[in-house]
């Protein structure tokens, strides 16, 4: 029979008491429960990504495709309630028309070459239609129309660029403000109404021309900027490496764990 002490906790435990090796019934319910429904959720994520990465790729494709193939008769008034940014937006388009340079808008604008402005010219169709055409990028020394007289085209000319949806509202730091002519976003209905334009006879969209007819290199065209982050897959690995770390975090709380009594026992 041994002979060794008995500790105040075995002193306080009822002699037939269970050792304590681990959570209560209930609480191993509720962590089982936690558990499945944030190891759910986190892969629920992690699935929505990869679905997320393989939706960007495919865009991403469909752009490319569309900005470097050939380019395609601008769409017409019959057409316009057909355009949308899925089917439509950076593709390769040209348009035949005269520029209305007395109703140019200039719209703020931060590229590579500095603060400027976006020259917005309608261009008038032979039908009387309108579409708005972003000749491109001038800084703000150039703004005023009178400053660069030998940019004014006259006459017919065909313009090629990217078809480009309508900006309504502002930027998310400014909004347009109209009655002051100051715009930072491409808002082709708001330039319209402003410029005294039947907002029916102009188009839904705008067109960044390549630049490749302007004068004097000015404006700048051909500044499109393409660019989709793709960060999905990292996204993806994040949320089911927490789906994984729930698991682990389970069984941790729910392992077995070694008490007291468990030693008292051995070294009888």
């Amino acid at each position: 029979m041994s002979n060794k002490p008995v500790s105040e906790n075995q002193q306080d435990q009822p002699e037939n008491a269970a050792p304590n090796k681990g959570p209560s019934k209930t609480t191993r319910i509720v962590v089982v429960l936690l558990a499945a429904i944030l190891f759910a959720g986190f892969c629920g994520l992690g699935y929505w990504q990869v679905e997320r990465r393989a939706w960007k790729l495919d865009l991403i494709e469909r752009v490319d495709a569309r900005v470097h193939g050939d380019a395609v008769t601008a769409p017409d008034a019959s057409d316009w309630e057909n355009v949308t940014r899925a089917r439509d937006e950076y593709r390769k388009v040209t348009l035949l028309g005269t520029y209305r340079n007395d109703l140019e808008t200039q719209v703020y604008a931060a590229t590579d070459y500095g603060a400027g402005y976006w020259v917005i010219t309608p261009m008038e169709r032979v039908d009387g239609t309108i579409i708005m055409i972003n000749r491109g990028f001038v800084p703000t020394d150039r703004r005023d129309p009178d400053n660069r007289p030998e940019t004014m085209i006259e006459g017919q000319t065909r313009v090629t660029g990217l078809l480009r949806m309508d900006e309504p509202v502002g930027t998310f730091m400014r909004d347009n403000v109209p009655e002051e002519d100051r715009w930072y976003s491409r808002d082709v209905k708001a330039i319209a109404i402003k410029q005294g334009l039947s907002p029916d006879r102009v188009a839904p969209y705008f067109i960044d021309a390549d630049g490749k007819n302007n004068p004097d290199t000015l404006p700048v065209g051909g500044l499109t900027k393409i660019n989709f982050p793709n960060n999905h897959l990292m996204y993806a690995l994040t949320w089911f490496g927490m789906a994984a770390l729930t698991l682990v975090g389970a069984w941790l709380v729910l392992r077995h764990r070694k008490s007291d009594d468990d030693d008292v026992e051995l070294d009888d």
